[in-house]
């Protein structure tokens, strides 16, 4: 990293087909956290048009719609990187996308496409096939959406390829259990073996159809230590520092102690080839011949 950064963190409400309301309440938010400091700000998983696979023939927006050329013109005015998620639409036979757009005060927006889809999501949704490190305010950064975060190549993927800050926009509903307390049982463990931080947010109160979601905003250090958190149950941004000679210290060649150990420098990847080959093993529950 080339200077400490204040990013920002969004929990918010986001209605299912209402663009308008939920743009409006983006741009209200990305003003607070500029005027506080952060020149980066990520708000959760389709947070533009709410989050609800089964309306997404009917949601969604190109990359040059008018709701994107707003969210140009806010990051540019207010000078700060805006990572926003939406339904994103290439074409119209193609299914959209679960995307969070990237958009950069002075240059032209990128997308990030969720590559892991849930299964209720495959039906309607096309998956991502790649995995971008972005660079804005002196910091290299990438995302994972929701369910991404549970395939622990893809942080090790980014941090080899130099991010520093993973964001982990999602879009968890109430009824999946307490967003903390899951975060905190494989994300830690994100950050700490790629000696990366790692930012999460999610939405949060009903989306306007049918669904209700708990909540959530976590920073968390290159040691797995929480630097910053949600403390209510609305609409909130939460703000942390990011130390940029903490993460270069232990992305040094120089470095002495165990203390600072960056793990994927030492990985022994000429074994790893069984990753790539093996398939799970999974039982039938009903198969007595795994007893005999």
């Amino acid at each position: 990293m080339q200077k400490d950064c204040i990013i920002g963190l969004v929990q918010m409400i986001s209605t299912v087909g209402d663009t308008n309301r939920n743009l409006s309440r983006i741009l209200v938010t990305a003003e607070e956290a500029a005027g506080r400091g952060a020149s980066l700000l990520c708000f959760p998983e389709s947070a533009l048009h709410g989050y609800s696979p089964q309306d997404a023939p009917s949601l969604g927006d190109s990359l040059d719609s008018p709701a994107i050329r707003r969210l140009r013109e806010c990051a540019s005015d207010l000078q700060i990187t805006l990572l926003v998620g939406m339904v994103e639409r290439v074409c119209k036979n193609v299914k959209p996308y679960l995307a969070q757009v990237i958009v950069f005060p002075d240059r032209e927006p990128q997308v990030y496409r969720k590559v892991h889809l849930g299964r209720s999501e495959q039906e309607y949704f096309s998956a991502g096939n790649d995995f971008p490190v972005f660079f804005s305010g002196g910091m290299r950064f990438a995302v994972g959406i929701c369910w991404d975060w549970h395939f622990p190549e893809m942080a090790a993927i980014y941090s080899l390829k130099g991010a520093e800050l993973l964001l982990a926009p999602h879009a968890s509903p109430l009824v999946a259990g307490n967003r903390k307390e899951i975060w905190l049982r494989y994300l830690g463990a994100r950050a700490y073996d790629n000696s990366v931080y790692l930012a999460a947010c999610n939405l949060i109160g009903p989306n306007g159809s049918g669904k209700e979601f708990s909540g959530g905003a976590l920073v968390l250090g290159p040691k797995g230590d929480i630097l910053a958190e949600s403390g209510n149950c609305g609409e909130e941004i939460v703000f942390a520092n990011l130390s940029a000679e903490r993460i270069n210290t232990l992305r040094s060649a120089s470095r002495a102690s165990m203390k600072e150990s960056f793990f994927l420098a030492d990985r022994r990847k000429d074994l790893y080839r069984e990753l790539l080959e093996l398939n799970p093993v999974v039982f039938d529950v009903e198969d007595k011949s795994q007893n005999e």
